[in-house]
């Protein structure tokens, strides 16, 4: 790998991009609000908490975001439950996830991390990815049916172990899998407790902000040295 971006003029520090996936490559649940009132037969704006794309005004996520007893699961569940309670029935998490991400398609994908990702292994970099919940919100199939992921050298879902990120056996199983030192890998996230996790294991990091992700791309784009313009308009 680290021949391909010698001749391409690249000198980096790294030899692996590791992917958070949800947020960070996958639509967060609180860009798809419109397709969950419809579903539910909800008025468009029932759902105004927004979670990343205005954390100041959703009290539950800042708790979550600062580890105050609250996983990202743990989000998830109580946003499924609330959910269920406007709709007169009961939700789980797992269903709400269903109805919002079926059927499964690149659109519901970054077009950035696509563009980012396959740029990336042109220039002889390895992308893999560490998720926390990719199965356990999904299901064992899903992914299977998106190209996206067959971008992707290595997966680890932490839905395999529930030993989840921040804890850092999480991010020696992802070195276990990738088989690179985590000084060699750059790993982006969405979630500070995950960045701060995955830094004091010794990993390279970049935190991806939800609410401008192609600018939050481009900036992966630019660590990583490769020639990728994303329009950001700056």
């Amino acid at each position: 790998m680290t021949g391909d971006r010698l001749s391409a003029g690249i000198e980096a520090d790294v030899d692996v991009l590791l992917l958070d996936l949800g947020g960070v490559c996958v639509l967060s649940p609180v860009e798809l609000h419109p397709k969950a009132e419809a579903a539910f037969g909800f008025a468009p704006g029932t759902l105004d908490w927004k979670g990343p794309l205005d954390p100041d005004a959703d009290e539950l996520w800042q708790r979550m975001v600062l580890g105050d007893g609250l996983t990202e699961r743990d989000y998830w569940h109580r946003r499924s439950a609330e959910i269920g309670e406007l709709a007169g029935r009961e939700l789980s998490l797992r269903e709400y996830m269903t109805t919002i991400y079926s059927p499964p398609s690149d659109d519901l994908i970054r077009w950035e991390a696509g563009v980012v990702a396959k740029a990336a292994r042109a220039a002889g970099y390895g992308v893999s990815a560490l998720t926390n919940d990719l199965r356990a919100f999904h299901g064992p199939d899903w992914h299977t049916k998106i190209a996206f992921f067959e971008l992707l050298d290595h997966l680890a879902d932490c839905s395999d172990t529930d030993i989840l990120k921040p804890d850092p056996r999480s991010y020696q199983r992802a070195v276990d899998i990738v088989g690179v030192d985590p000084e060699r890998m750059l790993f982006v996230d969405d979630q500070p407790l995950n960045i701060k996790g995955a830094e004091a294991f010794g990993m390279q990091v970049h935190w991806f902000d939800v609410a401008n992700p192609t600018r939050s791309w481009q900036a992966v784009a630019d660590r990583l040295r490769i020639p990728v313009d994303l329009d950001i308009g700056t």
